[in-house]
């Protein structure tokens, strides 16, 4: 396993994650990150640019705009982004997964129009199934409902927060069609008649991130705009679910990263003191070394055999990821003391960022209960 470890970690430092992306992260992000957390600035720009290096494009196909290097380089491009801003990682983890699930479309009309403006960032997009994720596991129900009418599908509903949407941008969901056993799965645009998009919260992380309440009355889906049809639920659920979760790693481990800096720097000048705190530098970059080399080899595994699922290995890992970035944020807190309630300073920042990590969705009451549901037998349903 040490072994192991090393050969993951040699890798992550050997180079970038994309040609460019440090440079990239320094001049167009890092200036920003203040005004993202506080203010509210969504880094549209920065998220452009980014697409037209190939951060949208891993998991994807060149056939469709892609690069094709696979789910752990998408990772490691979050990763890179979330080392200095989770909102923004959060993002860059949203306009992949809208990739994702078009990559595994059965609609070979969506993957020639849009998917290659999705995986190469000319449009934006994000992903509305956290109500469908939970739905799916029976934590709460399906807010989208749509009956069939003639040429595709009428939708009535309201999801609470949809994160990188807009009037001009794309962003799938999960529906319950009356009648059918599966969820069908829609592409659907910002500014499609019926669809009402509304900035009705604000948040102590994440302010930046373009998230919106959509309420959907009487929406039109056209059989054009669905990505899989009830039918193909199952096999297009197992297909794209570990990849979809497994990603989001990619904030945990760019976090914890960055408060193990800050907790090294702060031992610099009150290492005689913070020695006494519970989780040491040392400790928590040995389990980010430890959870980063199990995330890349899960990722391998994943792309290597797509349908076999490995859903319990993802959720298990997912949950170590959250628990690891709370832990970190903690503890990058601690060492900095009363430095770490100053507005501009980073350790306030991580925590906030630290239990988004922890409740988006997947949150850890859901990834726990999704672990028992499996290993005490008691799969609830898949749709």
């Amino acid at each position: 396993m040490q072994v192991e470890m090393l050969k993951y970690a040699q890798e992550a430092d050997a180079g970038e994650s994309l040609p460019g992306i440090t440079a990239l992260i320094r001049d167009h992000l890092c200036p920003h990150v203040l005004d993202i957390d506080i203010k509210g600035e969504y880094p549209g720009e920065f998220l452009h640019r980014l697409g037209a290096i190939g951060g949208f494009g891993a998991m994807v196909v060149p056939q469709f705009g892609g690069t094709g290097k696979g789910l752990k380089n998408a990772v490691r491009v979050i990763e890179d982004v979330s080392r200095e801003c989770v909102s923004t990682g959060f993002l860059v983890w949203a306009q992949n997964a809208c990739a994702w699930y078009l990559q595994n479309s059965s609609n070979i009309a969506i993957r020639n129009s849009v998917l290659p403006q999705i995986a190469g960032g000319k449009v934006l997009g994000g992903t509305g199934q956290s109500n469908a994720m939970k739905a799916c596991v029976a934590i709460e129900e399906n807010r989208l409902k749509a009956v069939r009418v003639n040429g595709g599908y009428c939708v009535n509903g309201t999801l609470p927060w949809v994160s990188n949407i807009g009037a001009d941008h794309y962003f799938h969901v999960g529906i319950d069609v009356a009648g059918e056993p599966g969820l069908m799965i829609a592409l659907v645009r910002g500014d499609c008649p019926g669809l009402t998009l509304s900035q009705n919260a604000h948040f102590i992380a994440m302010e930046g991130t373009n998230t919106f309440a959509c309420q959907f009355k009487d929406v039109f889906i056209a059989d054009a705009a669905v990505v899989s049809h009830p039918s193909e639920f199952e096999r297009f659920r197992t297909r794209t679910k570990s990849a979809f979760i497994l990603m989001q790693m990619g904030m945990g481990l760019g976090l914890v990263d960055a408060c193990v800096s800050m907790m090294k720097r702060s031992n610099k000048t009150h290492g005689h003191v913070n020695r006494f705190l519970d989780d040491q530098a040392e400790d928590v970059e040995a389990a980010l070394l430890g959870a980063r080399a199990a995330c890349y080899r899960l990722a391998d595994k994943i792309d290597a055999s797509p349908d076999t699922g490995y859903e319990r290995d993802t959720i298990a890992l997912r949950l170590l990821g959250s628990e690891l970035s709370l832990k970190a944020a903690n503890s990058a807190m601690l060492h900095l003391g009363a430095k770490g309630y100053l507005v501009s300073n980073a350790a306030q920042r991580r925590m906030r960022e630290a239990y988004f990590v922890a409740i988006v969705t997947p949150a850890i009451k859901h990834l726990r209960k999704e672990l028992h549901d499996i290993d005490s037998g008691c799969r609830v349903c898949s749709a």
